[in-house]
């Protein structure tokens, strides 16, 4: 029997399977075309086979950590949630996938990581609680850059983090225009394309479900959809109908503890060495990155310098006296 599909993911929290866009998107079309998986919510990029949220390991294509080649291996294994739809629905699909990336992604991008109030009291503070020691210290704020990153490939080279008065107007008002135009085109309907979900479903879904759920201090994207009532119950139904027996998604009502992150039970004889190296890894990297930028210099003594400055510091100290 072959080896099932491994798939590596962000854990969940806010009453969702997983935090993180993209691997709340590949999680639910995972649900809808039922495609047999062994997870790993992890909280611990490093833990990941390609070092990305989300990957997944497979046997003939080795590792794949982008959305849509995830989606498109699902398909190729026969797991194919978009099997029904007709050439006009599979335009449809990519026409919505194109009209998410513009309008919704860069707004959803700018509410968690550069809104500097979410990002202090909400985004960072939580990975910063869950990621472990010490990758907690500097891998948010890497996340952080890609993210800009990521808006500055939308928006264009020319916008910067600190003139972005403007930008902060454009980008909610384009993601307001995008939630009423999904909300119209859903209407009535169960899913997007009648009472069968497809691919696009989880598209929207792994958007749409963070701005519903997340309690971030300034959030207007929510108060704007919390106004589009289809699109609301849209996302409680698809949670309480391929999510409900998910431990995730049910609201965390007690204080993270350090043994929060579940771990597998073929994974226990490691945990103490995984730990080991996690923290190794982690102070070689801070190290690194010190010598790296200069903070620390590191300079070559031959033993009859040292010997010389032992001698001098010798006639100082007696000077001294």
């Amino acid at each position: 029997m072959a080896a099932p599909m491994e798939l590596y993911c962000w854990k969940g929290d806010w009453g969702l399977p997983s935090v993180d866009v993209d691997c709340l998107t590949v999680l639910t079309y995972a649900r809808f075309s039922g495609a047999p998986l062994k997870l790993h919510k992890i909280s611990n990029p490093w833990r990941s086979p390609s070092g990305r949220l989300p990957a997944l390991k497979t046997q003939d294509e080795g590792i794949l950590f982008q959305t849509t080649k995830i989606i498109t291996h699902l398909r190729k294994q026969k797991y194919n949630a978009d099997y029904d739809l007709s050439a006009k629905q599979g335009a449809d699909t990519l026409a919505f996938v194109s009209l998410l990336e513009e309008k919704l992604l860069p707004a959803l991008v700018y509410t968690f990581w550069v809104d500097s109030r979410n990002y202090v009291e909400h985004t960072r503070t939580w990975y910063a609680e869950t990621i472990p020691f010490p990758l907690n210290f500097f891998l948010p704020n890497q996340m952080h850059k890609r993210a800009l990153e990521r808006l500055q490939l939308v928006r264009g080279e020319g916008w910067s983090e600190e003139e972005d008065g403007d930008l902060e107007k454009q980008l909610y008002s384009d993601a307001q225009e995008c939630m009423k135009l999904l909300s119209q085109r859903l209407g009535t309907q169960k899913f997007f394309f009648g009472d069968s979900p497809a691919s696009i479903d989880a598209h929207i879904f792994g958007c749409l479900a963070p701005i519903l759920n997340a309690k971030l201090p300034n959030n207007k994207l929510q108060q704007h959809l919390r106004a589009l009532d289809n699109l609301c119950q849209y996302c409680s139904s698809i949670l309480n109908v391929y999510f409900a027996w998910d431990e995730d998604t049910a609201p965390r009502i007690s204080p993270k503890t350090p043994n929060a992150e579940a771990s597998d039970p073929e994974d226990e004889p490691h945990k103490r060495r995984n730990q080991i190296l996690s923290v190794l890894a982690g102070i070689l990297a801070m190290v690194g990155y010190a010598v790296l930028s200069g903070i620390v210099s590191i300079q070559h003594v031959s033993a009859d310098d040292a010997l010389e400055r032992g001698l001098a510091a010798d006639d100082n100290e007696e000077e001294e006296e």
